[in-house]
């Protein structure tokens, strides 16, 4: 499981960073992938890192503003083009049908798969998957504005492999069979337990992904004990009054953020243009006696969260 910034500017894009987009990849499911947010340039950016939008599954917009959206309706029209493009799931705020529909409608698009919409509101997300639950929350920003908590459900214990070599058992069906916790009758009539020889349960990781935010305690609970927060930091430290007035955050309250909530590590994006990428190492290094695992993300950023 991995993420990768797509585009870390906030606002408009720049030379060096486009604006916001983010996709969650499962390498472990066929290199699946989902995507957080859709800024202008965002299938463009999809191309340089080589994913392809017939792997693409869920989208999930956290806002209505241009740069969290503006590239969606030419990613959506392009996956047309992708031989084995299935359903495609789309998550977002009240207002987004509305706008799809619209472009969809006056540009003559055509879609060769089945597009299904769902407007959120704060809870959990109904998406149907096996593997992750998804919690939206609502932010505090100019617009309707939510974050996303993704939670990987808990995973089975290991095989005692020691344990089932001494019983005898040999590879095959009976492993998958305990794997899953299902207690099984051997040849001799005698039953064996999975807990007998499986581990304990591994707990799935958790990734919280904002939109755009001031500071505001569902952000802190969407971050809990998340393995990785992604929170905007649009502002540098000092600037708390005018982060306010624009409905963000500076790169102090972000890593206050990722502290309350107790997250394992923070990545900080949606950068202003004002910062070069020197002033914005200062900026990080400032904070790190608030939050020590904090990280700048830039475009192509990769992230990995291996399994607990």
């Amino acid at each position: 499981m991995k993420l990768i910034f797509l585009g870390t500017s906030a606002g408009r894009p720049t030379v060096a960073r486009n604006v916001t987009a983010i996709a969650l990849i499962f390498p472990e499911h066929q290199h699946r992938f989902w995507l957080f947010d859709a800024g202008e340039g965002t299938q463009h950016q999809l191309l340089r890192a080589k994913m392809k939008l017939n792997k693409l599954e869920r989208i999930f917009i956290t806002h209505l503003h241009g740069d969290h959206l503006y590239g969606l309706p030419g990613l959506l029209s392009s996956r047309t083009y992708f031989e084995g493009a299935g359903k495609l799931h789309v998550y977002g705020p009240p207002g987004l049908r509305a706008y799809l529909e619209c472009v969809m409608l006056q540009s003559g698009a055509h879609l060769n798969y089945e597009l299904e919409i769902t407007e959120i509101e704060a809870g959990p997300i109904a998406t149907g998957d096996e593997d992750f639950a998804v919690e939206a929350d609502e932010l505090v920003h100019r617009i309707r504005s939510f974050g996303y908590r993704i939670v990987e459900r808990q995973r089975s214990g290991p095989l005692q492999l020691d344990l089932l070599a001494q019983r005898g058992i040999r590879p095959g069906p009976l492993y998958g069979r305990l794997k899953r916790g299902e207690d099984v009758v051997l040849e001799n009539g005698e039953t064996l337990r999975a807990s007998e020889v499986v581990g304990p349960p591994a707990p799935g990781r958790i990734v919280a992904i904002l939109g755009d935010t001031s500071p505001c305690e569902a952000a802190v609970r969407l971050a809990k004990d998340a393995d990785l927060l992604v929170h905007e930091a649009t502002f540098g430290t000092g600037m708390e009054e005018k982060a306010a007035d624009y409905g963000h955050s500076t790169i102090l309250q972000a890593a206050q953020a990722a502290s309350l909530a107790k997250a394992k590590r923070l990545a900080v994006t949606h950068i202003s243009a004002r910062y070069d990428e020197q002033a914005l190492a200062q900026q990080i290094s400032e904070v790190r006696d608030v939050f020590p695992n904090i990280e700048a993300a830039f475009d192509f950023l990769e992230l990995i969260l291996p399994p607990h």
